[in-house]
């Protein structure tokens, strides 16, 4: 894969060519850029340019540099400082799971470099994240007791188990796939010390206060939501939609949380139709936080 070294350390991304603006993909916690693999193949099929990067989120082969922010918001501000080393600009930018309240802190932090937002099953208010998947995040603050539940991933039938991946899609996974997902967290110190600083971190209050000002994004919003999904209700999906100024939600079938992966043709079908109806538009104008 290739990489790029910004100053929270060294960043590997997945890229499909083609042309026009970029696509961007923000994946979720203890996956990475290969969430997205399907949906960037089937948009280098259609002529459109696209990334994906391997964030630091448990599954990255990476650690980040001493000193990095490891909270939500340092991830938040690692893909704007990411989207500048790679000079992209009127970015399409797609999020899924943890990857969505990632983006939303993007739009809450520096939306610059962002034209539009496509946004997946994910994280909503103070779902963050919703349960089950918050007791993942109160074990991160027990010395020890995150490490020794994931052990468990490390059998192919836990990882298929509704106990692993197997809630999240509607189709059996490859092994390999979700092999590589958990391997980094399990046999490597320097990961295991990111993904704990980045979970002791998360406070859903904090994007709760994020989403009171989802409005003063000026770019348009897709929300392709699964319904049938267990986690990430429809209701949210929603309740978010309502916030943006410019928002469409469109409802994604025979789907769970990876939409990515139960319906890779439909999402890039919806990526395409929306990036090109919006072609040329303004990027959407966001103060930083704070000002």
């Amino acid at each position: 894969m290739p990489e790029i070294t910004i100053a929270q350390g060294t960043i590997e991304y997945r890229e499909t060519p083609g042309t026009g603006a970029p696509v961007v993909f923000v994946h979720g916690f203890l996956v990475n850029a290969r969430l997205w693999g399907g949906v960037q193949d089937e948009l280098a099929r259609r002529g459109i340019r696209s990334y994906a990067p391997d964030l630091p989120l448990a599954s990255h082969r990476r650690p980040l540099a001493a000193g990095a922010d490891r909270s939500p918001r340092g991830i938040a501000r690692l893909i704007i400082d990411w989207l500048e080393a790679m000079d992209l600009h009127d970015v399409t930018l797609v999020g899924n799971d943890t990857g969505g309240a990632l983006c939303q802190f993007v739009l809450d932090t520096d939306a610059s470099r962002i034209g539009r937002l496509v946004l997946t099953n994910c994280d909503t208010f103070d779902r963050f994240p919703p349960p089950p998947f918050d007791l993942g995040v109160k074990a991160a603050r027990i010395p020890g007791v995150l490490t020794a539940v994931l052990q468990g991933t490390r059998l192919g039938l836990v990882r298929d188990s509704r106990l692993g991946f197997g809630t999240l899609v509607k189709r059996r996974l490859p092994r390999e796939l979700t092999a590589d997902w958990v391997r980094p967290y399990l046999t490597n110190r320097a990961i295991r010390r990111d993904t704990l600083a980045l979970l002791r971190a998360v406070d859903p209050a904090e994007l709760l206060d994020v989403s009171t000002r989802l409005q003063r994004f000026g770019g348009p919003v897709l929300l392709c939501w699964a319904p049938e999904d267990r986690f990430f209700r429809i209701e949210d999906a929603r309740r978010l939609r309502d916030i943006f100024t410019d928002a469409e939600l469109v409802e994604i079938p025979d789907s769970r949380t990876f939409v990515a992966l139960d319906q890779p043709r439909l999402l890039a079908g919806h990526i395409v139709a929306f990036a090109g109806a919006q072609a040329g538009s303004r990027a959407g104008a966001i103060a930083p936080a704070g000002m």
